[in-house]
Order: C-alpha cells, then sequence, then structure tokens
C-alpha cells in the first residue's frame, strides 16, 4: 500500500509538472519587452513575478528539507529569470523524487508555495494577453503532462483553441 507522503510526494512532483507545461506556455515568445510589462504602478511586472516563482520554489525545497527559508531575490534578466524558474523547479521535483525526507506535510507544500506558483502563472497568462500577446487557450486535461519534466523542454500541446 502507498502511504499518504509517497501519494503525496507524486501529487506534488505532478503539480510541479503542470507548472513547468503552464509556465512554460506563458514564458515561450513573449518577448523582451514584456518583463517590463505593468498594469499600473503598484503591480508586479512579469519578470518581478517570475522571480517571485523562482523564490516559491526554493522556499519549497528548503521547507521540505527541514530548513525554513524565506529569501526574495531581486530580479535579473528575463533570461536569468526563465532559466532560474525552471532550475528551481527542477531542484525542488529531484527532491521529492529521492527518498530524502520530506519534513512536512505535502498537503501544506500544496496550499502554501505550490498553490501561490500556480495563481502566479494563471497572472502571466493573464498579462500576456494585456500585454497583447495571448497565448492560445488549450484543453489542459488532455495536456501531455508527467511528473518529472520540469524543464524548458515540454511537451507540444495537443488541442489548443
Amino acid at each position: 500500500m502507498i502511504s499518504e507522503n509517497e501519494t503525496g510526494r507524486d501529487l506534488l512532483r505532478h503539480a510541479l509538472a503542470t507548472i513547468a507545461y503552464r509556465g512554460g506556455k506563458t514564458l515561450r515568445d513573449a518577448g523582451r519587452d514584456f518583463a517590463g510589462f505593468r498594469i499600473s504602478e503598484r503591480s508586479r511586472s512579469p519578470v518581478e513575478l517570475l522571480a517571485h516563482l523562482g523564490d516559491l520554489m526554493e522556499w519549497a525545497l528548503s521547507i521540505s528539507r527541514g530548513k525554513e527559508e524565506w529569501t526574495k531575490v531581486e530580479p535579473k534578466t528575463w533570461d536569468e529569470e526563465v532559466e532560474r524558474f525552471f532550475a528551481s523547479l527542477q531542484a525542488f521535483d529531484a527532491y521529492l523524487a529521492s527518498t530524502a525526507p520530506v519534513s512536512c506535510s505535502p498537503l501544506q507544500l500544496f496550499q502554501g508555495p505550490v498553490a501561490d506558483a500556480l495563481t502566479h502563472v494563471g497572472q502571466l497568462a493573464m498579462l500576456r494577453s494585456l500585454a497583447g500577446k495571448p497565448i492560445r487557450g488549450e484543453n489542459y486535461f488532455i495536456a501531455d503532462i508527467t511528473a518529472g519534466r520540469v524543464g524548458a523542454e515540454q511537451a507540444a500541446p495537443r488541442f489548443e483553441f
């Protein structure tokens, strides 16, 4: 029988693959000018959201290791933050794929940093539309999303509209 922790790890890994797939779609072909786009003075720009996504995944990894540490990194260039986003997903996923203990409930990791990351990926998608660079809608239910595939290279969409 699979333990709750193992099942939770599997779900978290699939959630990370979902973040990579959906996030990758919002980041591809966005254009360099998209990084600084703002809808108001007080809103986060896409590059700030992307840096925050990296912060979230690094925080989740630190929690998993039992040494919680929040570090807010100042955004670098768009390309550097895209690279950091995928690297932070890969590091967190690799930890979850290992046999190392996870120091908290997988449910807490989901409700905190993972759910927050999903929210911010959605914000990036919305900002793409507002910036005049919309992404195509997709039936994500049939998307080829696989635990462990958390890098920039993702499967092609199966059904966009």
